[in-house]
Formats: structure tokens, C-alpha cells, sequence
């Protein structure tokens, strides 16, 4: 099927290294030839993991401790075992939300701003029901207190009941026949063609059409700048661009969507006149797409029909009505005309019907995914996941680092940038936005480093490396574990 324009989305370049570090650390061994150095290389790479998990293992330990005092689950009798006050309560959650921003800005996931989300919601994939939080049933003092005292650039209007943070894009495809919503689009056509002829309803009609042309929703024909590297841009493939005839009515159709890789979604439920809930819920979703991620909000309202489909239901109506009346008055009423006026707007009425079951079945099928597929973990399990996502990330950067500087030798800051992920791109074909001056602040950290007059870094031998950071509690308990024949 023929696209008739192309929808460009252009994202920030994420900095997450998006490769596995058992994968990287392979491949760079691989351009190691002497066997002597290629061990000493494995073994490094070794002492950074285990020295990077010794930094961040109190930082964790605080993280999780907090936490369980606001597990949704078994925070309340954990707090009343305790007796604190209700400032002291205070205090903790500030602590516990305050870990953990840390640890999400060092596991790269960012806050979705609104801009962001207009973008994704600019278009139409799965999901056609018009979804909304029921904003009463959210607490709206916890975030509002921390964000009162931890400023964060450009946060969404409702950071104030809860805050999605989304990490990695991706791409979806749905292939299907798409027949009611193929049918839908052309009678759409055909009545904007009759409305355009007649100069009736015209506002109405460009509505929708204009809340596709969001910010940074740029077609390819006005892409001209796009050369900045801190930039990628990703397709969406919908019905809406394409061209559709009778002919291709019947055949399958394949449309393509942007994904958000990870999104964790954090919120309170608002408390009861007789208790207060203290519980803090963090859920973790994988794969969703943009044109969708109304389906990750929490405490939502159940859907209705959308404002088109009322709009559309409503003037339809009103046009058979007066349509109806006209007939009605002529000298000699044409029963025929009316009945086939009558049966058309039946007809429209039905379709309207159909099409919103079909989306309802819809909306329960993606909920039921959600559950299933989508929905990664939630609480503690969340948080784990996150604490070894800090340490990947934070391994993987400085070992690249090490080994860029070791194989090409002196570099400045901005140089060890462009060739970090010049190697991510030619060895494993993937991109992101390096960052390189939390590599460096961590090999600086571990003494394997130095900078001279110039600002140029340079590593040590890499043997030299392993005497610097030194034999690590791992390795020793490992050792223990080998000389024993493995019983701990």
C-alpha cells in the first residue's frame, strides 16, 4: 500500500549504551591478539564490575531500606512497627525519592516531558479509545513536595501526581487487514469532501488533522537539518498517510510505530478520610508504543466513545434530521428518499457502534498484554532491576573508555567522546549519545587514568591497571570457593 506522506520523529539521542556487556567485552577481546594482554583485559574488566558494585552497594542498601517502608504491599505495618511520626515519615519518603532519581538520571532514563508525550500522542496504532486518569483518585502532595525542593527542567503538567520516565526507542509493526478502520478513513474522506464543497464544518473537519502537526513531528519533506548527531529520527507508519482504494480494502496492511523500550511509572493513591496511604507505587513497562502509552496511566477512567466519533454522531443527526424535514414539506413527500436518508444515518449509527465495540475489545486485549507481556515488575523488583542497570551502564562506559584510550592512545574529552561512539557504531551498529564525562570521572576515580598539560587522557598498561585498582573481595571469595572445591 502506497504511503502518501511520511511521519518523521526526531528524539533526542539516548545516552544508554544499548549492548550487552558480556557482548562487549567479547568483541573487544577479540581486537586483543596477545593471549598474556587479552587476559589481563578480561580480568580488568572483571575488577571495574566488581569495584563499580562496591561504590554504589550503600547508595543501593539506603535505596531499598527506604523503600520498604512504602511498599504498597507491606510498608503501612512496617511504619506503625516503628511508630514514627508523621514528619519523620516525611523525611523518609523525601530520602527515598531522592535515591531514587539518582539512580534513575545513572540508569539514563529521563522524565517524559510534555512535549514528548504530544509528540507520541500525536498519532494513532492500537489504541483509538480516548483514555484520561482519573485525577481524584491520585495523591498530588508527595511529587509536588519534592519537585518544591529539587528543581528538574521542563517537568509535564502532571508531575504533580505522577511522573513516567521512559529510557530507549524502538520500533513495533502490527500486520492485520484493518478493514472497519480502513472503511472509517474513507467515509472520513468522503464526508470531508462534501464538507469542503459545501465550506460547512470546515474548523471542525481540520481539528484532528491539526493535532497531528505536533512539535518535532517533522514529514521528510521538511527535514532539512537534521545532521545534528545528538538527534535520530524514527517513522511512524499509519493509516492515515496511506492511500486507500477499494482495491486494497480487502489485503493486509502492516503500520509501524515508535516504542518506548522502558517506561516506569511512579505515583501515590490519594488517601481515605480515615487513613492515610503512604504506599508509593513503581511499575515497570517494556515495549510500549508511543501512539499507545496512554495504556501505562495509572488510575485510568474507563473509555468512551472520542470527541470525533460524538462530533461526527451528533452532525450526522442534525443532517439527517433536516434532511428528513426537507423531504417532509415537498407537495408530494418521496417516502423512498426518506427511507433511504433514514437508513443511511441507521447505517452510521450502527458503524459508529461497531467500530467503538471493536475498540473496546481492543482496549481490554492491550490491558490484558499489558499485564501479561508488557508489565516487566513492579516495586522492589523494579528497583533491583534498576540498581544492576546503574552498574551495567556505568561498567560498560568505563570499559569502552579504557580500551579506546589504550588502543588509540592520547585523546582529549571531546575526542574520547567522538571515538567512543564511533567504535559503538562500526563493531556492534548501534548509537547513543556517550557519556563521556561520567566515564572519565570513574576511570579517574579508579587511578587508571591521567591527563597532562594539554587535557589529554591517556591509560596506563593495562597490567599496571590490574595493580592499581588491586585484588578485589570478589576475586578473593572466588578463590576460596575454587580451593574448596566450590562449597561456599
Amino acid at each position: 500500500m502506497e504511503i502518501k506522506q511520511k511521519e518523521i520523529i526526531r528524539l533526542e539521542k539516548e545516552a544508554v549504551i544499548p549492548i550487552l556487556k558480556s557482548q562487549l567485552i567479547l568483541n573487544l577481546t577479540g581486537f586483543i591478539a596477545d593471549p598474556s594482554e587479552r587476559a589481563e583485559f578480561l580480568k580488568l574488566c572483571k575488577r571495574i564490575e566488581y569495584t563499580i558494585r562496591a561504590w554504589y552497594h550503600l547508595q543501593f542498601e539506603d535505596l531499598m531500606h527506604f523503600y520498604s517502608l512504602f511498599d504498597p504491599e507491606s510498608g503501612a505495618q512496617k511504619l506503625e512497627q516503628q511508630n514514627l511520626s508523621p514528619q519523620e515519615i516525611d523525611k523518609f519518603e523525601q530520602n527515598f525519592l531522592t535515591c531514587f532519581f539518582q539512580v534513575m538520571d545513572k540508569s539514563n532514563f529521563k522524565i517524559a516531558t510534555d512535549e514528548e508525550i504530544d509528540v507520541a500522542l500525536s498519532g494513532q496504532y492500537l489504541l483509538n479509545l480516548p483514555i484520561t486518569v482519573d485525577d481524584s483518585k491520585l495523591d498530588k502532595e508527595l511529587l509536588k513536595r519534592y519537585f518544591a525542593e529539587n528543581h528538574h527542567v521542563k517537568l509535564p503538567a502532571f508531575a504533580d501526581k505522577y511522573i513516567i520516565f521512559r529510557r530507549g526507542i524502538g520500533i513495533d509493526h502490527t500486520t492485520d487487514y484493518f478493514i472497519l478502520e480502513k472503511v472509517d478513513i474513507l467515509i472520513a474522506r468522503f464526508w470531508a469532501f462534501l464538507l469542503r464543497l459545501m465550506r460547512r464544518l470546515e474548523e471542525m473537519l481540520t481539528r484532528r488533522s491539526s493535532r497531528q502537526q505536533k512539535k518535532h513531528v517533522k514529514k521528510n519533506n521538511e527535514i532539512t537539518t537534521l545532521a545534528d548527531q545528538d538527534f535520530e529520527l524514527v517513522e511512524r507508519i499509519c493509516l492515515e498517510n496511506m492511500e486507500i482504494s477499494i482495491g486494497n480494502l480487502l489485503s493486509k496492511t502492516t503500520i509501524q510505530e515508535p516504542t518506548f523500550e522502558r517506561i516506569i511509572v511512579v505515583y501515590r493513591k490519594t488517601s481515605t478520610k480515615t487513613k492515610k496511604d503512604r504506599g508509593i507505587y513503581v511499575k515497570h513497562f517494556q515495549k510500549i508504543p508511543m501512539a499507545d502509552m496512554e495504556i501505562v496511566l495509572p488510575e485510568k477512567k474507563n473509555p468512551g466513545l472520542t470527541p470525533v466519533d460524538w462530533v461526527w454522531f451528533l452532525g450526522s443527526a442534525i443532517i439527517g434530521l433536516v434532511a428528513v424535514m426537507s423531504s417532509l414539506k415537498m407537495p408530494m413527500a418521496d417516502l423512498w428518499v426518506t427511507f433511504a436518508v433514514i437508513s443511511t444515518i441507521i447505517g452510521y449509527f450502527a458503524k459508529i457502534y461497531i467500530m467503538y465495540q471493536q475498540s473496546l475489545a481492543t482496549y481490554q486485549k492491550l490491558i490484558t498484554q499489558l499485564m501479561y507481556d508488557k508489565q516487566l515488575d513492579s516495586g522492589r523488583g523494579t528497583l533491583l532491576h534498576l540498581c544492576d542497570s546503574v552498574i551495567q551502564q556505568e561498567v560498560k562506559e568505563v570499559i569502552i573508555s579504557f580500551f579506546i584510550l589504550m588502543k588509540q592512545g592520547k585523546a582529549t574529552r571531546q575526542d574520547l567522546d567522538k571515538r567512543c561512539e564511533q567504535l559503538i557504531k562500526e563493531v556492534f551498529d548501534e548509537s547513543c549519545n556517550f557519556d563521556v564525562d561520567d566515564a572519565v570521572q570513574k576511570l579517574e576515580r579508579l587511578g587508571i587514568i591521567t591527563r597532562d598539560d594539554l587535557g589529554q587522557y591517556s591509560s596506563v598498561d593495562m597490567k599496571r591497571a590490574n595493580e592499581i585498582i588491586g585484588t578485589t573481595t570478589e576475586e578473593v571469595v572466588l578463590n576460596v570457593k575454587q580451593q574448596g572445591n566450590g562449597k561456599p
